[in-house]
């Protein structure tokens, strides 16, 4: 068992909001530019939260380049090759100084409540799971496991999440279960979702505006 000491390096890893390139199941109903719209105000609504959550480092591990959406106080790392997976414990190893949690772009309902417990002294692993048999959240009090951890967890399945939290149990990985969150793939998660946005959404602002455009 390892102990935490927090607070945690918060990740983020997220594909620049590129139309045609991000939120593809959005499209039917809306637009390529649409659905990238909605992209970079979820994305933007999660940066900006993870901003309002102490951090020992806050850094954005991007398939992309960054834009204006950016604000400041992120350090911007590139995404390595390979699956999410690879991916995924990619990012990790960007940590060596202590835990860390990492939570995706499809998530704009994410407040700092839900983050800030995370890297205290306790589990050896948090995990958020999602309403579509996937995770929003994944975080280790040591980073440096995440390879045998998280490397050949099929993603995008029904299943991931039962094999992830799986990986976690049977090494032996004291686990926090966060709350189950919805994750914006669809027009139906779209709506859905926005609608428990805090106040000051630009996700939930973005869709009543394509809302108002279409009637």
């Amino acid at each position: 068992m390892t102990a935490a000491t927090g607070p945690a390096t918060l990740l983020v890893i997220a594909k620049e909001p590129v139309p045609g390139r991000v939120k593809t199941r959005l499209t039917p109903p809306y637009a390529p530019h649409e659905a990238a719209a909605l992209a970079e105000a979820a994305l933007t609504d999660t940066l900006h939260t993870v901003l309002r959550t102490p951090a020992r480092r806050r850094v954005l591990v991007l398939d992309g380049a960054p834009g204006p959406w950016l604000p400041p106080g992120f350090e911007v790392v590139p995404q390595v090759s390979g699956g999410l997976d690879e991916r995924i414990a990619g990012a990790f190893e960007l940590c060596d100084d202590g835990p860390a949690l990492l939570v995706g772009m499809d998530t704009p309902q994410l407040t700092e409540d839900l983050l800030s417990g995370v890297g205290h002294d306790g589990p050896d692993a948090w995990f958020g799971p999602a309403a579509d048999g996937g995770f929003w959240a994944l975080g280790l009090a040591d980073p440096a496991r995440a390879g045998s951890l998280v490397r050949g967890v099929p993603m995008s399945t029904d299943r991931t999440g039962a094999i992830q939290r799986l990986r976690l149990a049977d090494a032996g990985l004291t686990v926090c279960h966060l709350p189950l969150l919805r994750d914006v793939d669809t027009a139906a998660d779209a709506a859905s979702v926005a609608v428990l946005c805090p106040p000051g959404s630009r996700f939930a602002a973005a869709l009543g505006s394509l809302a108002q455009a279409v009637r």
